[in-house]
């Protein structure tokens, strides 16, 4: 009986064993038109920025006054970008107002923002006898090479009150 069972399972195995043999995955020559991981490389999107750093980026005015900052941004169903949500106001997004702007409409720029503030803090001040008087100059902001991947910050032609006197977008559920 144990030797009836013991050949069943080895036939069954046999049979299993082939079938599974006879099932090789196709092969795809080198030269097939569909895209692989490793036909892309790095080097395709230089240039190009993460979407993930665009939110939270500040936005400025021509004036180099800051105006708000960007909570998100709008694509349509093909994923191209035809808004950006601007949060103007509030603290700490309590009391902020939400306006969309068309994505042409903002210009993204890699440079830091002009600093108009001028740090003179030991200059013309009185020294005590025995101590040097040293008069430093302003400080600038150490040039560093932009980010390949997001920009420093947008710019947006508008003040924070017209902005604000803009219609406030609402994500519609």
């Amino acid at each position: 009986m144990l030797r009836k069972y013991m050949t069943a399972g080895l036939a069954a195995s046999a049979l299993f064993a082939t079938v599974a043999f006879a099932q090789n995955p196709p092969t795809t020559s080198p030269s097939s038109s569909t895209p692989s991981a490793a036909s892309t490389s790095n080097s395709s999107y230089q240039g190009d920025w993460r979407a993930s750093k665009l939110v939270g980026l500040n936005v400025y005015n021509n004036n180099n006054e800051s105006i708000g900052s960007i909570n998100d941004l709008l694509t349509d169903k093909s994923g191209s970008i035809k808004a950006v949500v601007i949060g103007v106001g509030g603290f700490l997004g309590v009391g902020e107002h939400l306006v969309a702007i068309p994505f042409d409409q903002v210009k993204f720029v890699n440079e830091p923002v002009a600093s108009t503030v001028s740090s003179s803090s030991n200059a013309n001040k009185s020294t005590t006898t025995g101590a040097s008087s040293t008069n430093t100059a302003p400080s600038t902001a150490a040039t560093s090479k932009p980010n390949p991947w997001y920009p420093d910050h947008a710019v947006y032609n508008a003040t924070k009150d017209q902005l604000k006197s803009m219609p406030e977008f609402k994500y519609s559920t």
